[in-house]
């Protein structure tokens, strides 16, 4: 079936079938001839493509010719200013009158703090100029992006396939197509397509940048069911955007990108599988080829050893190994939280509500489900209804909440509130659904049904300052406990919001000052990420760095002035709450209040109210801010974090495997046991190994499934209630034979899961270094 299937692929793409001579270095295998490497001839659209780029690009450069070429001033980091020409001077032309190897090293320019910029692109005013390298983020992605149309270059040239997508990912980047003839991509490609890949950066092909009409994108990819699509959805009538040309590919795109294909020293295709158009499985199914690359062919070697390193933890194979969960086909991207996965996923909790309990928080729960007039008051039915599960209840629609803000301003407003109450505070681990398309689904990183540890703060304005500060001390207090650094990023307007922009100016100014604030008494720096806010409120986006320095979403930080707006929240201020007091003084009691209006009944013609109605501030009241946080975040996703950050060698206060207590033969199996129970009282994790096996292949079996401790017992031990002791984490305790005291062992155990801690609390003495 596989030689059949070939040589279908090989009719699609125009080859034939060629002897291969026998290499006698080469491993016996069967390995399946990948035809010739490039398409011949090459696919008619390529020509036609480029005949009316070159007409375009030629116009455009006239155009340019013609604007006034005006001095302008270029302010670089350090303060200094450059003097340039409009419309003449370069981010390159900067790097290279500084030196030749910043040039070299310089991946793209970043223009007044925001704006991305092809170095080799004149500037067109007076600016702020940044030249950012590959260890840049932004430098990455604008790297691993040029590198996709590299490789969909490659593509073209080896298949006549039509292009879809290539955009960069956090670990590379990958190119969507598809092939004539349903073909599909096969592992036999990789090495011509790398091949391919060689040659187009030994030509060093310029990235040229050219700006087109609508109508003019769709002449010239009227080849591609693909582009064209996107095209008609997302580029507005009587509007212009931009392709870039490197070799003979045209691919629309808004840049920026690389000098020229030069830059692309080190190139490797990492896997291919297939994927649907625009993620949806009733659209065409696509073939994906994932790739990662670099300027330097040592962080090549970095990366693939990097890569060995984190296929070892790998959560998934950590998860099978130590029995902590799995999923079932009759319910994708939801977990099977085995016993012992439970255990880690409960010591979180644990923490989180011992943190809650500190710092002035109250756990509710609240449904699961709910009317869509509830999500399409909070904006969630127009901005996420894809990522919504809907269902039709009783001849309604009702929707799985895939988060718990809109149900915690329903609490907040379900009966008056004074500003004493403020700052409120409402946590909840309620589990929450999202839609994820089936190919984004990634053991617990990206799943369907998951809990948050999640919260609202409904507070003043003047509150804000304060509660984010407490918000960065929780931070750090739970990343430090478990190793973790963290990067913070300010996410600012999106391009669809909702609320006025003065109202986002004010929401951003708040977080601004106060990341300010932080970075200026801990050290560090925060990042902006313009226009990558919610669309009720800009964020503060907390990324985590695990012992990799891999970087993982996690804590996030919301201020929302939306919701409350949407949901009429308000609050009696301290102004109102006085005039009442005296006014209750002078008057006689007030009639019963008519009962609030509730949230569904039926008119008198019987047709069914709004479910929520908006109101008018009332007044001597406010609205209060929201903000929405979470440390953990996905409990799921954290759980999977954390099993990669430690490679499954789980610190003992949230081990699920802390004490494995082994009887040196069956005649100290009652002591063992009774060890055993002993531990338990103190809500200890313990196991007995009650098997035949030697004592040397349990002892091993134990370090093997990652036990904290191990206590041996024989005849010394059960005579003198002892236990020999082995630390996982410090091999100086491995082979030793020195008993300790069993209540002061549990003693110890209690106090180290009790502090959290990471230290060894039966370290040698000194007779036993010596």
């Amino acid at each position: 079936m596989e030689k059949v299937t070939e040589a279908v692929k090989k009719v699609a793409i125009g080859g034939g079938e060629k002897k291969q001579k026998k290499d006698k270095k080469a491993p016996a295998a069967n390995v399946v001839d990948s035809g010739p490497l490039e398409l011949q001839p090459p696919a008619s659209f390529i020509q036609d493509r480029l005949d009316l780029f070159d007409q375009l690009y030629k116009e455009q450069q006239e155009e340019l010719a013609r604007r006034p070429h005006e001095d302008i001033l270029i302010t670089m980091p350090d303060g200094s200013v450059k003097p340039g020409k409009s419309y003449e001077t370069t981010p390159a032309d900067i790097a290279k009158g500084i030196s030749n190897s910043l040039y070299k090293r310089t991946v793209v320019a970043r223009i007044d703090g925001e704006t991305l910029w092809d170095i080799e692109r004149p500037l067109e005013k007076s600016c702020k100029l940044e030249l950012l390298d590959f260890n840049d983020d932004q430098g990455k992605f604008v790297f691993w992006h040029s590198s996709a149309h590299v490789l969909g270059e490659a593509c073209e040239r080896r298949f006549g396939c039509s292009l879809c997508i290539g955009p960069p990912v956090d670990n590379g980047f990958y190119y969507e197509m598809a092939l004539p003839g349903g073909a599909a991509v096969q592992a036999s490609d990789w090495a011509p397509l790398e091949n391919i890949v060689g040659k187009i950066v030994k030509e060093k092909q310029p990235f040229q940048r050219l700006e087109m009409s609508k109508e003019d994108l769709l002449k010239m990819f009227e080849y591609n069911p693909y582009k064209q699509h996107i095209i008609k959805d997302k580029i507005a009538d009587g509007t212009r955007t931009t392709v870039y040309r490197n070799g003979p590919l045209i691919d629309l795109c808004r840049g920026p990108h690389v000098p020229d294909t030069s830059r692309i020293e080190s190139f490797a295709i990492m896997k291919n599988s297939s994927s649907y158009f625009l993620g949806d499985a009733n659209n065409d199914s696509l073939q994906r080829i994932y790739g990662v690359s670099f300027p330097d062919k040592k962080l090549m070697a970095a990366h693939k050893k990097f890569l060995e390193e984190a296929a070892k933890r790998d959560h998934r194979v950590i998860g099978k190994q130590q029995e902590l969960f799995y999923f079932e086909e009759c319910s994708p991207g939801s977990a099977m939280w085995l016993p012992h996965g439970m255990r880690i996923n409960n010591a979180i909790m644990e923490y989180i509500r011992e943190e809650y309990w500190k710092r002035g928080y109250d756990e509710v729960m609240t449904p699961n489900m709910f009317n869509v007039a509830l999500w399409e008051q909070s904006g969630h039915l127009a901005h996420y209804k894809e990522d919504m599960f809907i269902l039709d209840v009783d001849k309604e629609q009702f929707g799985l909440k895939p988060m718990n803000c809109p149900a915690h301003a329903m609490m907040f407003r379900h009966r008056e509130r004074s500003h004493k109450e403020l700052p409120l505070r409402l946590a909840d681990f309620g589990v929450l659904h999202r839609n994820e398309a089936s190919g984004a689904l990634s053991g617990l990183t990206r799943v369907r049904r998951f809990q948050q540890d999640d919260a609202h703060i409904f507070c003043r304005e003047d509150q804000i300052k304060t509660e984010v500060a407490d918000l960065f001390d929780f931070m750090r207090s739970f990343y430090g406990m478990l190793g973790l650094t963290f990067k913070l990023k300010l996410s600012t307007r999106p391009d669809k919001y909702m609320g006025e922009i003065e109202t986002w100016d004010r929401a951003e100014a708040k977080l601004k000052e106060a990341l300010d604030e932080f970075v200026q008494n801990t050290g560090g720096s925060w990042e902006l990420n313009a226009g990558d806010g919610a669309f009720y409120g800009p964020k503060i986006d907390i990324a985590v760095l695990d012992c990799l320095h891999r970087s993982w979403q996690c804590a996030t930080i919301q201020l929302d002035f939306q919701q409350p707006i949407n949901f009429s929240l308000e609050y009696q201020t301290a102004e109102v709450a006085q005039a009442k007091t005296e006014d209750a003084k002078a008057a006689p009691a007030p009639a019963p209040a008519a009962a609030a209006e509730p949230a569904t009944g039926e008119h008198k013609d019987n047709k069914k109210k709004p479910l929520l109605v908006k109101k008018a501030l009332a007044p001597g009241c406010a609205r209060p801010v929201m903000i929405h946080r979470a440390m953990a975040g996905s409990i799921e996703r954290f759980t999977a974090i954390l099993c990669e950050h430690f490679a499954g060698k789980w610190p003992f206060w949230m081990s699920p495997r802390q004490v494995m207590v082994i009887p040196v033969g069956m005649g100290f199996l009652d002591y063992a046991k009774e060890v055993a129970g002993i531990l338990k009282k103190d809500r200890i994790h313990v196991d007995v190994d009650s098997s035949g096996n030697t004592l040397q292949k349990k002892i091993r079996s134990a370090q093997l499934a990652q036990y904290n401790f191990i206590f041996v017992v024989g005849d010394d031990e059960k005579q003198n209630r002892k236990v020999n002791i082995r630390y996982r984490d410090d091999t100086s305790t491995q082979a030793r034979d020195v008993p300790v005291p069993l209540n002061e062992a549990v003693e110890k155990l209690r106090k180290l899961k009790e502090e959290r801690a990471t230290y060894n609390p039966f370290p040698p003495s000194k007779e036993e270094k010596v």
